[in-house]
């Protein structure tokens, strides 16, 4: 294709379009390359509830990428309005997204009115009415790793029930679990990318997760694999919504698979990366640039060794129940030498917390980490998201938000084979 038109949904502050079309701003020093040649040509980024006050992800997009760059309304009111012939969506052949991990059971079946219908809210459904409107020939999605195996009383239901949905949209699949740390990225962050195509030729499925795929030649992999798993996706998804997964232990489905026309091979893969590999150190601030509000005052240190700490203490549950709590200990502070842990939306704030990142100075001060890093760790320029928003908001961004290296490499390849 000259130029493979792309539509972003659940847009956040731009991460696809960033690793795709690339970006250049000479008085920030941001020179990003395109992955190919992609242009997005429309976006849809609606934070709920939807009140004016939530919508900085939006905000920031539309400054990154121009006013009317992005469409700021929920998507299930957007789509009913293409459906009424109200509004339309720009022809486009490949559509991209990152999206919750939510329940998608089925309430109905095909033969009923109104065909397939999901839990009333889960965000996959917009992306399934989505293809069924516009049909593009390529989709690339982006989950938490934990969809391949939900929900605990149907190990693997929920992935059954997309990959069911694509299958009979006409797709073929390919998926892969990737942490990024593994190709290079500063973060230790798993995620699940999927990768479809309309109208596919024929697949072996097999080779195509170990050698021929667009994940395995973007995200390159070991001659090991393990644990590998062949079976058959059959039927409509409420069938599968009510019966996939039924007294399983674990998910049939391992980290990295394919499927076409209902037949599935997946396995576990090992990595096989042999360029250079980034830690926290390196997206760290000179210290004389950080806000003295990021640096933990001494005598709250002990809150923080406590909530990093091992432990194992009696609680009471608010219904007067007893029991023995118990966690391991956690790094205090985050090695400099290692890429950081996972990133999450609630790492802005000044109290102590589990979970967020806490380093040591050259002066021997602790302090949390600053935005710019946030935004340095997920592999955006530093400051992207310094767009008029508080720290907490552009952390909360970050932590929602995708690695963009990851997604720059899988749509170098996809680029590749475009036609």
């Amino acid at each position: 294709m000259e130029t493979i038109r792309v539509a972003e949904l659940f847009a956040g502050v731009g991460g696809f379009r960033l690793a795709l079309d690339g970006y250049n701003d000479d008085e920030r020093g941001w020179h990003l390359p395109a992955a190919g040649p992609y242009k997005t040509i429309w976006a849809n980024q609606w934070e709920p509830p939807g009140t004016e006050t939530r919508q900085f992800a939006a905000r920031c997009y539309a400054e990154r990428f121009d006013e009317g760059s992005v469409v700021n309304e929920d998507i299930e009111r957007v789509l009913d309005q293409v459906e009424a012939g109200e509004r339309s969506i720009p022809d486009h052949d490949m559509v991209v997204g990152g999206f919750p991990c939510q329940d998608y059971s089925v309430a109905r079946p095909l033969n009923q009115a109104g065909g397939i219908e999901g839990k009333k809210g889960v965000l996959w459904w917009q992306i399934y009415r989505f293809l069924f409107l516009c049909s593009p020939k390529y989709v690339l999605l982006e989950n938490v790793d934990r969809l391949l195996k939900s929900p605990a009383s149907q190990r693997g239901r929920d992935f059954a029930i997309m990959l069911a949905c694509l299958n009979e949209r006409g797709y073929s699949v390919e998926w892969r679990v990737v942490n990024a740390a593994d190709y290079g990225a500063p973060q230790r962050r798993r995620r699940v990318y999927i990768f479809a195509q309309k109208d596919a030729p024929a697949w072996n499925v097999e080779e195509r997760v170990r050698e021929t795929g667009v994940l395995a030649q973007a995200l390159p992999i070991s001659s090991t694999v393990t644990k590998a798993n062949a079976f058959a996706i059959k039927g409509e998804p409420f069938e599968i919504s009510e019966n996939f997964g039924k007294g399983l232990k674990a998910s049939p489905f391992r980290g990295a698979g394919a499927m076409q026309n209902g037949e599935v091979f997946t396995a576990e893969v090992v990595p096989s990366y042999g360029g250079p590999f980034a830690t926290l150190g390196d997206v760290l601030v000179p210290e004389a640039e950080v806000p003295e509000a990021f640096f933990i005052d001494e005598d709250k240190l002990g809150r923080w060794e406590y909530f990093k700490g091992a432990k194992k203490e009696e609680r009471t549950h608010s219904s007067g129940y007893t029991y023995l709590y118990s966690e391991g200990g956690m790094a205090f502070p985050d090695a400099l030498d290692k890429p950081s842990r996972t990133i999450l939306t609630g790492e802005g704030g000044a109290g102590a917390s589990r979970t967020k990142h806490v380093v040591k100075t050259e002066s021997g001060r602790y302090r949390r980490l600053v935005p710019d890093e946030l935004d340095q760790l997920q592999t955006f320029p530093k400051g992207w998201t310094d767009a008029g928003m508080t720290d907490g908001n552009r952390a909360f961004c970050m932590g929602n938000a995708l690695v963009v290296s990851v997604v720059h490499r899988i749509g170098k390849e996809i680029a590749k084979r475009a036609e």
